[in-house]
């Protein structure tokens, strides 16, 4: 076997490519966790990379099985690639355990991830718990100090501030309550309100911008909130600042919302690949 080096990517006169790192459970019917965030990393113009923390035995019907990895198997995988490939940024998603989090929370601090999205998945689209209940106090203390995003819908809201949201008033509390607990910034989520308009709520601790969408009438929407952060999580990696970011990624799942379709006997995900559905093959 040569020990010779291996040309590097600027001799082949290639262009260093954007990377993103995902940590977040994997779905079997692939329309949430790992596989929405690497199809979503990858319509969005990013290398996609991933630390997985559990398997679920998941179809569109729900989830019927819960297989963690070890914490220190998921520390591992994250500084596998950033040691290595490098992390322009990264996304948390079902974390699953308060040693899963502490786990992560202590990589992401050794080696320097960031910018950090996190996406706190407490349950899926069916109601099914992704996130024990000794958990949530992990993710309060050690994960959302550390995020420069925190992206919950109205649920994610109630259980980690216990407010709860049925009015743009509302998400303005909550907003408050969760930029307390430390990020830099807060998403939350609107698409569970009802109204002609799904208006999510965007906070910095000074100011509040709402960034209104139609809304579909479609039932078929799992992964969405995976989707969302994912497609944030992208455009920090190319580099666009927070504002610009999360209207990209508000832009890129509003769009695949719209270009869901039904998968299975249950619910169908969103449109991943609404930018290419005009290919030969593909869903329209």
């Amino acid at each position: 076997m040569s020990d010779a080096r291996l040309p590097s990517a600027a001799e082949f006169n290639v262009p260093m490519t954007a990377t993103a790192l995902t940590i977040a459970g994997s779905d079997s019917g692939g329309g949430a966790g790992i596989q929405a965030d690497l199809k979503t990393f990858l319509a969005c113009g990013v290398h996609g990379m991933s630390a997985i923390t559990a398997v679920t035995v998941q179809n569109s019907l729900g989830v019927s099985g819960i297989y963690e990895l070890p914490p220190h198997a998921v520390a591992e995988q994250i500084e596998s690639v950033v040691t290595d490939i490098g992390v322009g940024a990264a996304k948390t998603g079902m974390l699953a355990s308060a040693a899963i989090i502490e786990a992560v929370a202590d990589a992401v601090v050794r080696l320097g991830v960031h910018p950090l999205v996190v996406d706190p998945v407490a349950a899926s689209q069916h109601g099914d718990p992704l996130l024990r209940p000794d958990a949530l106090a992990a993710l309060r203390r050690s994960i959302l100090p550390l995020a420069d995003l925190v992206t919950p819908n109205t649920d994610e809201v109630r259980l980690l501030t216990g407010i709860e949201v049925g009015t743009h008033a509302d998400m303005r509390e909550a907003a408050r309550a969760l930029h307390a607990m430390g990020p830099a910034w807060v998403l939350v989520k609107g698409g569970h309100l009802t109204g002609s308009a799904a208006t999510d709520l965007l906070y910095d601790g000074t100011g509040f911008t709402e960034l209104p969408s139609r809304r579909h009438g479609t039932p078929h929407t799992h992964g969405s909130g995976d989707t969302l952060a994912a497609a944030t999580c992208a455009a920090l990696a190319r580099g666009l600042d927070m504002r610009a970011a999360v209207h990209s990624g508000k832009e890129y799942v509003t769009a695949a919302i719209a270009g869901s379709y039904p998968l299975g006997r249950g619910l169908g995900p969103v449109g991943h690949f609404w930018r290419v559905r005009d290919l030969p093959g593909s869903v329209n």
